[in-house]
This record gives C-alpha cells, structure tokens and sequence, in this order.
C-alpha cells in the first residue's frame, strides 16, 4: 500500500473515530469492518487456533474503551495490532498455565480430496504454514505483519515494541528461514 493511500486511511479512520467520540454508533461499525479481517490474520498467522472472532471482538472493546489514551502516533490500524498482539500474549500465558496445547483435534485430520490441484494447493500451504511455525514468535509476528498485512517497518516496529532496525533484521532472518525451510 502506498503512502498515500495509507495517508488517506489514517484520516478516514480519524473521521470516524471523531464521529465516534461524538456519539455516532455506525462509526465504530464501520471502524470494525474496515479493520476486522486483517487482526483475524494477523492472529491466525500469529499461531492462534480458536475464538479468533472472539479475539478481535475483545481488541475492538479494548480499543474503544481506551480511545482517549490513542494519540495518534501510529496508525489506527497499528494500534490495532498492537493491543491484538497483547491479547494474544496474554492468552497464551493463561494458556500455557492452564495445560500444554498437544492434543490433535479431528479437526486437524486430512479429509479425502476431490482433485490433484486441491493436493498440492494444500500440500504448499501446509508447507507454508509449517515454515513460519518454526520462526520465532517475533519473527513470525513481523513475517506476518509485513508479507500479509503491507504494514512499513516502522509500523511494524510500532506494533511489536522493537525498534524500525530490529524490524528489518527479523524480517530479513525470517525471510532466509522460511526459504532454507522450503528448500529442504
């Protein structure tokens, strides 16, 4: 996404949070709709298995109840992210106090398929997916933010509390990672 267009984003989400703060509910509905889908992505490829509804459901409430504290130093968007990215720190520490996450659900179980092209369509992205499950989890988190989402360095910096550099090492590391990985 380009700069501009990315310019033009910030100030429709300034608009509406503006209306918002004002009392117009179908702001926050459409603050919502612009930004839902990339935080399930982003939390699906950040390892989170359930509830991804319900997660962003709760970065949402968490963000309009704390719009006063945001200052717009970032974008929406990357604040977003980044109380998203808590949440999922969050859950996982309650996660992993409550049981280890082993078991194999039927879910996970490969089902008959109807043609070669579903195979190997399915095949490169179990491929994938496995390649950036063995990257760090800040790794994964900048792969994904970057590849998935187009955020700059600097937002991505912004939503995982790094510095811009320390984004482009990651990216760069898990680049060569999920390449070594897929030529193997």
């Amino acid at each position: 996404m380009s700069d501009a267009a990315r310019g033009g984003d910030d100030q429709q989400d300034a608009e509406l949070i503006a209306k918002w703060k004002a009392g117009d509910e179908r702001a926050a509905t459409a603050l919502v709709e612009r930004h839902a889908s990339a935080l399930a992505r982003f939390a699906v490829a950040s390892g989170a298995r359930n509830d991804i509804d319900e997660l962003v459901q709760d970065t949402f409430v968490r963000a309009f109840h704390s719009l006063d504290g945001f200052r717009g130093e970032s974008s929406f968007r990357t604040w977003l992210f980044t109380i998203e990215r808590r949440l999922l720190l969050d859950r996982r520490r309650a996660e992993k106090r409550r049981r280890d996450r082993t078991e194999i659900k039927e879910d996970d179980a490969a089902t008959e398929y109807d043609a070669l092209d579903s195979v190997v369509a399915d095949e490169t992205q179990r491929k994938l997916r496995d390649a950036i499950e063995e990257l760090s989890p800040t790794q994964r988190e900048v792969f994904t933010l970057r590849v998935a989402e187009g955020l700059s360095y600097k937002e991505i910096a912004e939503a995982v509390g790094t510095t811009e550099g320390a984004a482009r090492v990651h990216y760069h590391n898990a680049m060569r990672a999920v390449k070594e990985f897929l030529d193997e």
